[in-house]
Parts: C-alpha cells; structure tokens; sequence
C-alpha cells in the first residue's frame, strides 16, 4: 500500500494512462504467482494499477540502491533476491513460497526459472500479466518519456497440477510464448 500510494502519484504528474483488461483473472482460490514482463521502473506503475492487495512484489536485489525510489521499494516490503547466485534465490524463494501458503498471499515477480521452480513445487496457478510496449512515449537512452497509454492485460491463469521440477523449462518457455504473443499484440505489431 505504501507504494501504491506513492507510486500512482507519479501517473497523474507523468501523464500516463492504464486500459487495464482481465482484472477477473485474479480470481483464484489460495495464493498464485503473478508474472509480469519488464520494460523499465515504469512497470511498477502498471502493478500498482492492478494487483490484489494481497500481493507482496519480489525485485532484484540492485533496486535497493536506486536512492528514494529504493527506500520506498524496501519500506513496502518488497522481497529482495540476489539474481547472481541461483542459489541464493532458489533459497529466498524457497521461504517465500513457505510465507505463500502459510499466510495466503501471492507473489509478483519477473518472468523467470528461479520463481516458477518454487511455484511448481507449490502447484500453485501462474497469472501471466503483460504490458503494451512503452516505446512510443519512452526513450531508455535518456530516459525521458511523454505522456501516453499503456495497455495491460492479466492473462488467465496457468495451472501447475501435476508439474515437477522437470516441467520448469516447460512452464517458463509456455509462459514466455504467450507473454510474447500478447505483447505484440497489445503494442500493435506483429509477431
């Protein structure tokens, strides 16, 4: 809540605009994982439109030294991994997957091989969400954007039932695909 409310100030003060579709998605019993595609820190600002508040975000561990901006992630409570050391993440995500169920809340991450092999050991669903690209409004090189709208839609979720460890490749390049297509899709281009 702490990031939200800091967060969706920056939207009015940017200009930009959400058209949020499959909000319903979010609908499942128990905790999922929700994955999300990474343009910039301006995604944080699509998360903050749509995700349930039982919801806490996992970023890589460098976000903490981005100045105020790392101060408000760490203050939010965003869960922080080290995505150098696999084993160091498999092991924090090891203990968020723990914190899932225990306390019934899902989990935001990044698109990744490290959070879906705690999530099939889980089995719990995968709500894939994508976000239309930012690059008519944003330029990475200096960092310097427009006003504009961005496009996000939460896809229905993917089921892990009966996955192992082995499906893990599996899970990811499906996710990924899909991910993909709706991307190209949202941000008009083909694919």
């Amino acid at each position: 809540r702490i990031i939200r409310a800091f967060v969706r100030t920056f939207k009015y003060f940017f200009g930009l605009r959400f058209e949020v579709k499959g909000l319903e998605n979010f609908k499942v019993e128990g905790p999922a994982i929700i994955v999300s595609n990474h343009q910039s820190i301006l995604d944080m600002m699509g998360l903050m439109e749509i995700l349930p508040d039982n919801c806490v975000q996992v970023g890589k561990k460098e976000l903490i030294y981005m100045g105020s901006v790392g101060l408000i992630i760490y203050l939010g409570g965003v869960i922080f991994i080290n995505r150098k050391s696999t084993s160091s993440a498999k092991m924090v995500m090891s203990e968020v997957a723990k914190t899932m169920v225990a306390e019934n809340v899902s989990v935001t991450v990044e698109l990744g091989g490290v959070a879906l092999e705690g999530i099939v050991a889980l089995l719990v669903p995968v709500i894939p969400v994508v976000y239309s690209s930012f690059t008519t409004f944003y330029n990475p090189k200096t960092k310097l954007f427009t006003s504009g709208k961005i496009k996000v839609e939460v896809l229905p979720p993917i089921e892990t039932k009966g996955l192992t460890s082995d499906d893990v490749t599996d899970l990811t390049d499906r996710c990924f695909s899909t991910m993909r297509e709706t991307l190209f899709r949202l941000s008009g281009r083909p694919s």
